[in-house]
């Protein structure tokens, strides 16, 4: 069953984006407050974001909201990015925060699919 504050029904969107500004790929301070920025203006609850860097490029992180999560995985060296962006309850939220990172990071070409979420039914 799920509580009034946390469906367990939810929407998981997994977005690639090629061609992204170049910045947002390579600073480690830049993609957390854009990825923060993303999901604070969709209306999500940013509870803890963790950016790591690797040697000598690329950086993975995950922005932790009270509706789910998104992460992001970047070749910078290839001016791409894997994002997946998940929420439970209102699935607008989702929505927007896809919207405000095709903004953000200014893609030549992307493609998303969208997944529905929630538990598998119960036979007996």
């Amino acid at each position: 069953m799920d509580s009034p504050l946390h469906s367990s029904h939810g929407v998981h969107y997994l977005l690639e984006c090629s061609g992204c500004m170049p910045e947002l790929l390579e600073s480690a301070p830049l993609l957390e407050k854009t990825m923060e920025q993303a999901a604070r203006s969709a209306g999500a609850t940013v509870v803890k974001t963790v950016i790591h860097g690797f040697n000598p490029i690329g950086l993975s992180g995950v922005v932790i909201i009270a509706e789910s999560h998104i992460a992001i995985h970047c070749w910078p060296e290839q001016a791409y990015a894997a994002i997946d962006i998940f929420t439970c309850g209102d699935a607008k939220i989702a929505e927007r925060i896809y919207q405000n990172i095709l903004t953000a990071f200014e893609p030549h070409s992307h493609s998303c699919q969208k997944l529905e979420r929630r538990p598998p039914a119960v036979t007996t």
